[in-house]
């Protein structure tokens, strides 16, 4: 299977202005590929001219006039790899036009701006990079046209790279992304047998119901509450700063290390609570969130905006493909399930009690009385849909009504809780 390793890089002064100009070189191919494609689609000729032929007039043909002669000055290789991403965005909108394509419908390639923020350029193993391991945790990757540019190891690469892209982010801060080739390596899971189930919110990060009998919840960090006063009081002082100067570069600049850090914070956190998830339990069952949906709900306007702020800060999409991606690398079950009336149902007696406002957390079964915590009573509903429930009846019989029932929290009781 193919991983990505990403490191932080600290081009030279000469180095940093090179790969401005492969930045905007790979830009310019795309864009003139897109054009091309545009025409050729307007004139009906798109079926018959293949990628070869657009490619080689957008980078090789272009080189050889003076409007696109800057093009020599820079790699061929990122170039290639440009006119390939914007062939595989073109060919993308038609499959999904064409419903060949799963999942939301992809809409038509846009051209790319100078003004990006974010930059990239992809150089694959035909252009010879190299890269050279030192001491005291530095490297180098030696990158066509551009030379040794130095980079943080902070871990071992497990192979040689098949390709390296060089990333400008908004604060401008570079990092170099590897892909290698990795084998899955099983591991025996920490209590074996054992499996989990995931129910998502926003009060509580996940309400988690083991096939052991206990359960546990983990508390929601909330990354970009915690950062929002830093974060608005940059964005003030971007504000006032005259468009165009380098004031209002500088404060651009922090503005965009504060969404970095709050980035980097969550990517930690889902991370860790996967790797845990996996390392721990032989099955993990999820509920298959609409996570696109979720964070268009609400109220229309600002009664909505703090609910679907709130679901975009917690990165369920992020997590559960995280998730998935550390089950299949380590040999474990992961177990999609429709998330549906899993809050409604009373998991001890499965009576459908009807929707409930998100500010009910307990209620009260009507047909067994039992009072359930509306996520663990989720979790358990998970479980059993997961096809599960033999491991919790063997448990004993009150395993389901002891793993879904509300108890008081005591005050100084922490929100991330194991209860046996």
């Amino acid at each position: 299977m193919k991983k990505r390793y990403t490191y932080r890089a600290y081009p030279t002064a000469g180095q940093r202005q090179m790969l401005a100009r492969t930045f905007g070189c790979a830009r310019v191919v795309f864009n003139d590929f897109l054009a091309e494609r545009d025409r050729l689609h307007r004139e009906g000729l798109h079926q018959s001219v293949g990628f070869g032929e657009t490619a080689k007039l957008v980078t090789t043909l272009a080189k050889q006039t003076p409007e696109r002669a800057w093009l020599s000055e820079v790699s061929n290789t990122p170039l290639q790899q440009s006119a390939r991403d914007a062939d595989r965005a073109y060919r993308n909108w038609f499959n999904s036009l064409a419903g060949k394509r799963k999942g939301p419908r992809m809409g038509k390639p846009r051209f790319k701006s100078r003004h990006d923020r974010t930059q990239k350029a992809r150089f694959t193993r035909n252009c010879g990079f190299t890269v050279r391991g030192t001491t005291h945790g530095v490297a180098h990757v030696r990158i066509p046209k551009v030379g040794w540019v130095r980079f943080a190891l902070s871990r071992d690469l497990p192979s040689d790279p098949s390709s390296v892209t060089v990333i400008k982010e908004a604060d401008n801060t570079y990092r170099v992304s590897f892909v290698v080739d990795t084998e899955p390596a099983p591991t025996s899971p920490a209590n074996p047998g054992r499996a989990a189930s995931l129910d998502l919110g926003l009060s509580d990060y996940a309400a988690i119901a083991y096939s052991n009998g206990t359960r546990e919840k983990i508390a929601n960090p909330r990354h970009l509450r915690a950062r929002e006063r830093k974060l608005t009081r940059a964005q003030r002082a971007l504000s006032r700063k005259t468009r165009g100067s380098n004031n209002r570069d500088r404060a651009r600049i922090k503005v965009a290390r504060q969404h970095r850090k709050v980035r980097e914070a969550r990517t930690d956190f889902h991370h860790q609570l996967a790797a845990r998830l996996i390392r721990e339990n032989q099955t993990v069952a999820v509920e298959a969130l609409n996570v696109v949906g979720l964070s268009r709900a609400g109220a229309k306007g600002r009664r909505g905006s703090g609910l679907r702020k709130s679901v975009a800060d917690a990165g369920w999409g992020a997590f559960l493909r995280i998730l998935e991606d550390k089950a299949t690398e380590h040999g474990r079950t992961y177990t999609p399930v429709n998330p549906a009336h899993t809050s409604q149902t009373c998991s001890v007696c499965a009576t459908l009690d009807g929707p409930k406002p998100l500010g009910v957390r307990v209620w009260t079964c009507a047909v067994c009385g039992t009072r359930l915590d509306r996520d663990y009573n989720a979790a358990v509903n998970i479980l059993v849909a997961a096809g599960l429930a033999e491991t919790i009846n063997a448990c004993g019989p009150d395993v389901r009504r002891t793993l879904a029932c509300a108890v008081g929290d005591e005050a100084g009781t922490p929100r991330t809780r194991a209860v046996a």
